[in-house]
């Protein structure tokens, strides 16, 4: 049975390299705690709060973050593989470079992020909060952009292809160098209010 712990708070921990395997943490705080390079592979974080935590290269697959708060946290060269971040929010972190392929990022927060050059790849962030976000040079692909909120973003140079650009008003975001598909253009133009025959 995977181990469950439940309400603790961890302190100036050092959890270098450290394989996470498929435990389970429910309402626990962890500050200070230091996940470089750490592994998580089936783990789950619950309501979980992060502050000051290192997770300098680390590799999480097929793993939960729901509701979870990040604060100051470093996710320098981080990666996340079908995991799922629902209702979880990012506030002053570094995020920069971050690798997301697949997985459910619905209803997470990050307004305001600097998401330069950062990878999102086949990613559910339905409703997700990116007002002001800097994803310039990012690569924003085949990702699911529906009801998001994305007023103030900057996608200069970014990658767009295959993701749904529906909530987007192109009058609103920086957009230079912008690459879209043409299943996107036409959603573009009838957004700008052009008729596309």
């Amino acid at each position: 049975m995977p181990e469950t712990i439940e309400d603790t708070t961890f302190r100036h921990d050092d959890w270098y390299a450290e394989e996470l395997a498929d435990r389970h943490f429910v309402r626990c705080a962890f500050q200070h705690v230091d996940l470089t390079e750490a592994v998580s592979r089936g783990a789950s974080f619950t309501e979980c709060s992060f502050g000051n935590v290192a997770f300098n290269a680390s590799r999480h697959v097929d793993s939960a973050f729901t509701r979870c708060a990040f604060r100051r946290c470093n996710l320098f060269e981080a990666e996340f593989v079908g995991c799922k971040l629902v209702g979880s929010t990012f506030e002053q972190c570094d995020l920069r470079p971050l690798r997301v392929t697949g997985g459910d990022w619905s209803f997470v927060a990050l307004p305001g992020a600097d998401l330069r050059g950062v990878s999102f790849s086949g990613v559910r962030m339905r409703e997700v909060e990116l007002t002001g976000a800097n994803l310039t040079g990012a690569t924003v692909t085949d990702v699911d952009l529906s009801g998001a909120q994305l007023a103030g973003v900057r996608f200069t140079g970014a990658d767009l292809r295959g993701s749904d650009l529906t909530a987007l008003d192109p009058t609103t975001v920086e957009r230079a160098g912008a690459v879209i598909d043409a299943v996107q253009a036409v959603v573009l133009a009838g957004a700008l209010g052009f008729e596309v025959r």
